[in-house]
């Protein structure tokens, strides 16, 4: 019985060797399950801009005047002439702010306060096309400090022939007790003097509505505006900027020539001299 329960006992333990060791082999020949891997491509790379692009300045066109002779058509004779030896045709004022007074065959305009506006009319003759010429001495004048030359000027407003001691010049239409409007922009001029003292001729040639000025012989610029078309008067004047608070401008030598000429009526639009351009050789 004993020898019988043995055999069964040991069958036993056969069968949980057996099991045992195949459970064994099992797990070592189990083949280990490997991690998915990602087939998509990588993602691209940011690339490094060592000289990033910057924007490109657009070039600021500024146009000049130039001194191309322009022709004076229809200029006749002399009307009338001034050498400034009496003040019987002008207005003079004397005051703590300034003064007009002719003395020694000149107009003289001095100022002692800064944006102050003065300026003196001649009675006659009243003039609609004309040409006209005056010498300016800006004896003291500096900066945005002004002078020039007024015409076709009544009771209420005036063009203003303008030239600036930063050596611009333009053309304004004052309105009494009105800020000026300007007609044509500022531009640099070689013949405008820078500061002072100097000396520079004033030529204004009107034909019904066309303007064209000149310094020194030299054209400068044209103008067509129809506000003021009657008949008016001349004058000259100065004016202190903001920043200057005294200035002296004499004026002498003033010319009067009729003109007989028919202007047509272009755009009503400033014109200026194109500056000329070089071309490159081949």
């Amino acid at each position: 019985m004993r020898f019988k329960h043995f055999r069964v006992f040991g069958f036993v333990l056969f069968t949980i060797i057996f099991l045992s060791l195949s459970a064994c082999e099992a797990e070592e020949t189990r083949p280990e399950l490997a991690l998915p891997v990602d087939a998509s491509p990588a993602p691209p790379t940011a690339t490094i801009q060592w000289f990033p692009p910057t924007a490109t300045a657009t070039p600021q066109i500024v146009q000049h005047n130039t001194s191309t002779p322009a022709p004076l058509p229809g200029v006749g004779e002399i009307i009338a002439t001034d050498d400034f030896s009496s003040d019987s045709a002008w207005n003079t004022v004397e005051s703590e702010e300034g003064s007009i007074i002719i003395n020694r065959n000149r107009i003289t305009i001095a100022i002692k306060s800064p944006e102050t506006h003065f300026f003196s009319l001649r009675n006659e003759p009243l003039l609609d096309d004309f040409y006209a010429e005056i010498d300016a001495h800006p004896a003291r004048c500096t900066g945005g400090d002004s002078y020039g030359f007024l015409f076709r000027a009544n009771d209420n407003a005036m063009y203003r022939y303008a030239l600036a001691c930063d050596g611009t010049v333009r053309l304004e239409l004052k309105k009494i007790y009105n800020r000026p409007r300007i007609l044509a922009e500022p531009i640099g001029s070689a013949d405008v003097p820078l500061g002072s003292p100097d000396d520079v001729r004033l030529g204004v040639w009107v034909a019904g509505t066309e303007m064209r000025f000149y310094l020194n012989d030299h054209y400068q610029f044209s103008v067509i505006d129809a506000q003021l078309r009657d008949a008016g008067t001349i004058g000259v004047f100065s004016e202190t900027a903001p920043e200057n608070g005294a200035m002296t401008v004499t004026f002498s030598n003033l010319v009067l020539h009729s003109v007989g000429y028919v202007s047509p009526t272009p755009t009503i639009t400033p014109t200026k001299t194109p500056v000329p351009t070089s071309t490159e050789r081949e």
